[in-house]
């Protein structure tokens, strides 16, 4: 789905709505009260938001075991795999998005993958596997799994929406509850958002477009993801020309009917997306098609800060 207009503002709607919101925040937070979480023997970092969709995390995630991966870690990605049948625990290999999930096949371009609804079980299988440091994409409302490190993201323009939770705004627990559980904030792009009493490290990144192969050039843009205005802004950043729009609910499903309407739709101008969307075309629908690469850059602080997860401090 595609996050409701009312969720960035407190409308009639969103407030009728609330104490619905209540309920759900209140589930989280039993939820993390009563978990008894399993303690894997290599070290977890969980890449969260307090959001639903939108905020960045799956770029954050894979840019943090980019890193790692430079210290000579041996990372293996967890992920529930969101969109796809798979309940696993399954490593991924060349399964389909329908299988596993559109950003299970994102991560397994970087790392070692698995899916697994049930994150210990997970976690069980990576370390089997050979895994020395495990990084979950999303989880911070996941309580199954210990977790050494835990990323909050946060997206500077957006932030919280309206501040109400589920279904009546996009928070899926309160913010002060969400973040007494994060080690850090990583704010993504411009924008200060209030993070109320938050007193740990506050870290920014930016979401940037790799290499400049649509510079200069007419493209018409589609995607299905959280936020597809920031993937356009991101195309237009790179030096792009986008002729025209067309938006899709988040992990969409594309038919070969769709995309021979988007081939009309761009009039000649070539399509572009984003890697995420690229991944659930099937070969015969992706013919032509390209896809805008993009990677989270963060500031300075966040190397030292899983120097210190890695060595225990």
């Amino acid at each position: 789905m595609r996050a409701p207009e009312f969720w960035k503002q407190l409308s009639p709607l969103a407030l009728l709505l609330a104490p619905l919101g209540w309920i759900y925040g209140a589930s989280v937070a039993r939820e993390a009260r009563n978990a008894a979480p399993y303690k894997s023997s290599v070290r977890v970092i969980c890449v969260g938001n307090l959001t639903a969709g939108g905020s960045g995390k799956t770029p954050v995630a894979m840019g943090v075991a980019e890193q790692l991966i430079a210290r000579g870690k041996k990372i293996f990605f967890l992920t529930r795999g969101y969109g796809g049948r798979e309940a696993g625990p399954l490593l991924v290999k060349g399964e389909s998005a329908d299988a596993v999930g559109d950003e299970a096949l994102l991560l397994a371009r970087i790392a070692p993958t698995i899916v697994s609804r049930d994150r210990a079980a997970g976690a069980r299988l990576a370390v089997a596997q050979g895994a020395e440091v495990i990084v979950m994409d999303d989880g911070h409302q996941n309580f199954s799994l210990a977790k050494d490190l835990s990323l909050v993201v946060v997206d500077g323009a957006s932030a919280f929406g309206n501040g109400l939770m589920i279904p009546a705004g996009p928070l899926r627990e309160s913010v002060a509850q969400g973040l007494a559980r994060a080690d850090a904030v990583i704010v993504m792009n411009e924008g200060d958002p209030d993070l109320g009493a938050f007193s740990g490290p506050v870290l920014r990144a930016r979401l940037t477009a790799e290499g400049e192969k649509f510079h200069g050039r007419r493209v018409f843009a589609f995607a299905g993801i959280g936020r597809p205005e920031k993937f356009v802004e991101t195309l237009q950043a790179s030096g792009a020309v986008v002729t025209g729009t067309q938006f899709f609910a988040d992990h969409h499903p594309y038919t070969e009917a769709e995309i021979a309407a988007l081939r009309r739709q761009a009039e000649g101008a070539p399509l572009v997306t984003t890697e995420k969307d690229f991944v659930r075309l099937s070969a015969d629908m992706a013919a032509g098609i390209e896809y805008l690469p993009v990677r989270a850059r963060f500031d300075a602080a966040v190397v030292p800060l899983l120097d210190r997860m890695l060595a225990g401090v």
